[in-house]
């Protein structure tokens, strides 16, 4: 079973800067894909970067360019550093692992509020 911690979230004005880190523990050893998704209020939870073994990323059209996704393994966590961020950007976001057999964990959530 795997565990995934959040933290980093917080309240910062347009323009600004955040980022998230998200520990993982338990059966970490399958993992293959980690990764940030978001949820705004009202709408359905999106992808906003994955990182793949390999260091291969994947981000979504709206944060490319202002988002970077970073992945520490010895220290099995990964990172999303967020610049310039937008009022769009407000969501709670959560942090994704997936293992090779496809078994999917997610993080509890941590709020990003950014006003305008």
């Amino acid at each position: 079973q795997v565990q995934l911690v959040e933290s980093g979230g917080g309240l910062v004005q347009a323009g600004g800067s955040l980022r998230l880190s998200c520990a993982a523990s338990g059966g970490i050893f399958a993992i293959n894909t980690m990764g940030w998704y978001r949820q705004a209020p009202g709408k359905q939870r999106e992808l906003v970067a994955v990182i793949i073994s390999g260091d291969s990323a994947n981000y979504a059209d709206s944060v490319k360019g202002r988002f970077t996704i970073s992945r520490d393994n010895a220290q099995n966590t990964v990172y999303l550093q967020m610049n310039s961020l937008k009022p769009e950007d407000t969501a709670v976001y959560y942090c994704y692992a997936r293992e090779t057999t496809g078994l999917r964990y997610w993080g509890q959530g941590t709020q990003v509020t950014v006003s305008s």
